[in-house]
């Protein structure tokens, strides 16, 4: 506890989105202040937060004013300038370090890292080129997904190639390059663990969880994955196993495809809260948000263990939205509201959670009788 940070202390968050709006609420529950570093005036973070500095992710004056300001730094999304962390790390400790950022950044750089420390993913190759995705498509066949290696979230900067003749048309689409491409996976289901990871290299993982998506969008959580109990727990010591190798302070969320054979896939890694953790606000005697916090901040580290399992519903759009008045006169669904103005197509504007006695998440039809109007018909995504 000597290296702890003491209650009163601020911890900036670089991000102003729903994550840092939800650590920022778990700072205060464990006696911290927030200070938000963001270019959006009245962001979601900002308005639980006890400050904000606005400016770009890579404005220098700003970037340093804010340092000054708070004791430690986090970020709460991948897409900000790993330059401008650098230049904060060279002021305050940084949890996660910029060299973690790096890495998540780059989905190249990604699955080096995974495979080299031990992680098996869908096959890969670099695409530089077209003369190289003509290449990749004849070593990894198709269909196969062809991806920016940078600043993709939710299904954005990437392609499904079903046919060579997609081909063109993705390459010319897809930017910035290189690119990459990756074998299509036929998956039975994806999962995602979320680890924390003490400043004493303490790690706790939250159990596995089963991931359900719509237009390339979170629309489902199921905690815990209704697996094998030995693959889920081979998906979490994957998990520890990937955080402790990047030496990560603070969460790791590892997303995973079980195939059809049931074998783990690692598809993606992400250096801060995860949306397939919100569940854990609810069911859990300490969320994600939580063990962040005490990741960052040097406190001890409880077990991340759950109460109750849950099934977790994004609200998307103006259509989910629109259902917000009937949300919250039901008695079962906890609503949390991210604080955003406007409901845009695609913008997740909120969740819901539906806890379960521990050991009894129903099956699809008692899930669709849970979540009533709010249940339709989910689409995975490969």
């Amino acid at each position: 506890m000597s290296d702890a940070l003491p209650p009163g202390a601020t911890i900036g968050i670089v991000g102003g989105g729903q994550l840092g709006r939800m650590s920022a609420i778990a700072a205060a529950r464990l006696g911290y202040r927030a200070h938000i570093f963001t270019p959006e005036a009245d962001s979601p973070a900002s308005q639980v937060a006890a400050a904000t500095t606005l400016g770009a992710y890579d404005d220098p004056e700003a970037l340093t004013r804010f340092a000054n300001a708070v004791e430690i730094i986090t970020f709460e999304f991948e897409n900000v300038s790993a330059a401008g962390l650098d230049l904060l790390a060279a002021l305050k400790p940084v949890r996660p370090s910029p060299a973690v950022l790096r890495i998540s950044q780059d989905r190249l750089a990604e699955k080096r890292f995974v495979n080299q420390a031990g992680a098996r993913t869908a096959p890969w190759e670099p695409v530089e080129t077209q003369d190289d995705l003509t290449r990749a498509i004849e070593k990894l066949g198709l269909p196969s997904v062809l991806k920016t290696t940078r600043l993709g979230y939710d299904g954005r900067g990437q392609a499904l190639l079903r046919d060579p003749t997609d081909a063109p048309t993705a390459w010319e689409r897809l930017a910035p390059r290189p690119l990459i491409l990756e074998a299509f996976v036929d998956f039975a289901c994806e999962i995602s663990v979320i680890v924390a990871r003490g400043l004493d290299g303490t790690a706790v993982a939250f159990d596995a969880v089963e991931n359900r998506h719509k237009h390339h969008i979170l629309d489902l959580t199921f905690a815990p994955a209704r697996i094998d109990p030995e693959l889920a727990a081979q998906a979490r010591a994957t998990a520890i196993q990937i955080a402790t190798s990047l030496d990560v302070i603070g969460l790791l969320a590892v997303e995973m495809f079980v195939d059809r054979d049931a074998t783990l896939l690692v598809n993606e890694i992400a250096p801060r809260p995860h949306n397939s953790g919100h569940w854990t606000i609810d069911a859990c005697p300490a969320s994600q948000f939580a063990l962040h916090i005490r990741a960052i901040a040097g406190l001890p580290m409880p077990p991340a263990t759950r109460h109750s399992d849950a099934v977790m519903k994004n609200l998307v759009g103006p259509a989910d939205m629109a259902e917000w008045p009937a949300i919250l006169a039901a008695p079962d669904l906890i609503p949390h509201h991210y604080g955003k103005a406007e409901a845009r197509p695609g913008r997740k504007m909120g969740h819901v959670t539906h806890l379960f006695p521990r050991g009894s998440l129903p099956g699809e039809h008692g899930v669709r009788a849970a979540l009533g109007w709010l249940a339709d018909e989910e689409e995975k995504e490969g």
